[in-house]
């Protein structure tokens, strides 16, 4: 999608008619076992037979607990007589289609949605992967109404090693969008690499966990405002630029500084978890920025949160705590 079809289409998000996507989260099939203490894997689908259900959870989850999984995968219910899985699979919440990629061997998604919604006033983006078939309609532009069937379960997807018919699964994403420059940040710091889905490209979509929204959500008064901010910090970046488009679309994230609003906004110290999600950014002026002339600094690392989460690399300690190249660029990418 072209920045001006992305800019068009957030247009009419804005209508009245789209605005109202306030209901809270369902979930995206049949299968609600996650509230059945001790049965998790009724609800996930474990990496292989003898791997826990933890695998299939969003986290620190695989390869020993080096390997992030920025979803959940929801286990089947019904199959056909070839033993396929037939599960349609759901909008979890009032949205409007985003993107819906039919071109299974261009991802390791696979066939997968990406729809937007606004919940207490704030975007979110949920996924949906691995799908064997796409709902006839449903296509950039689509409105949907939570617990609307916009595909159905499957096992699709680019990776070498096929996902077996036990395993069908959806693979279940919520995300924050992180920025519409990405296409053009990836042709510029990534040149002669693929980019098959431009601004719908995973890495631009910072994962939160579905399993502590559906969780937090059943205890009632579920804010997503509050769940954001709530999160735990892994590290605290300065950033030497005062305009990118996270700071607008996530306004609800940037914290009041008085200093700054008297004298100028010179930075912004931002504060990610420990998948990178941007969940607090506090305008800073001149004169509190430091001596430091990078366009980006780090400031300070929760080594017990890095200690239990180490698996996106983001940050790493020789001598003294310093951002990965992969720490920089994901930060470069939401600042573009």
């Amino acid at each position: 999608m072209s920045l001006r079809a992305f800019a068009a289409l957030t247009a009419l998000l804005g209508s009245t008619t789209f605005l109202a996507a306030q209901s809270p989260f369902q979930f995206p099939t049949a299968n609600h076992a996650l509230y059945e203490a001790g049965h998790e894997l009724n609800f996930f689908v474990p990496t292989s037979p003898d791997r826990p259900w933890t695998t299939g959870s969003f986290g620190c989850v695989r390869t020993d607990g080096w390997q992030m999984h920025e979803g959940l995968d929801i286990r089947s219910l019904t199959h056909d007589k070839r033993g396929e899985a037939t599960d349609p699979v759901l909008a979890t919440a009032d949205g409007t289609v985003m993107y819906a990629s039919t071109k299974a061997g261009l991802s390791n998604y696979g066939k997968y949605i990406v729809i937007r919604h606004v919940i207490d006033d704030i975007e979110i983006y949920s996924l949906y992967a691995h799908l064997s078939a796409i709902q006839p309609g449903i296509a950039a532009g689509k409105p949907v109404k939570a617990g609307e069937t916009i595909g159905i379960m499957g096992r699709t997807s680019n990776t070498g090693e096929r996902i077996g018919k036990e395993r069908a699964h959806v693979h279940f994403e919520l995300n924050l969008f992180e920025n519409e420059n990405f296409s053009a940040w990836f042709r510029k710091t990534r040149p002669g690499e693929r980019n098959d889905h431009g601004i719908w490209n995973g890495q631009n979509l910072a994962g939160l966990d579905p399993r502590e929204v559906f969780l937090d959500e059943r205890g009632g008064k579920f804010n997503l405002a509050s769940y954001l901010r709530s999160q735990t910090e892994l590290c605290r970046v300065l950033v030497r630029t005062t305009s990118f488009p996270y700071l607008k679309r996530y306004a609800a994230l940037v914290l009041r500084n008085p200093k700054a609003e008297q004298e100028g906004v010179a930075g912004y110290e931002i504060s990610l978890n420990y998948n990178g999600v941007a969940f607090a950014l506090m305008p800073r002026a001149a004169s509190e920025m430091g001596k430091g002339s990078g366009k980006i600094q780090l400031l300070s690392v929760n080594e017990a949160e890095y200690r239990a989460h180490p698996c996106r690399k983001l940050v790493v300690q020789h001598g003294r705590w310093q951002l990965t190249d992969k720490g920089e660029r994901e930060i470069e990418a939401l600042v573009y």
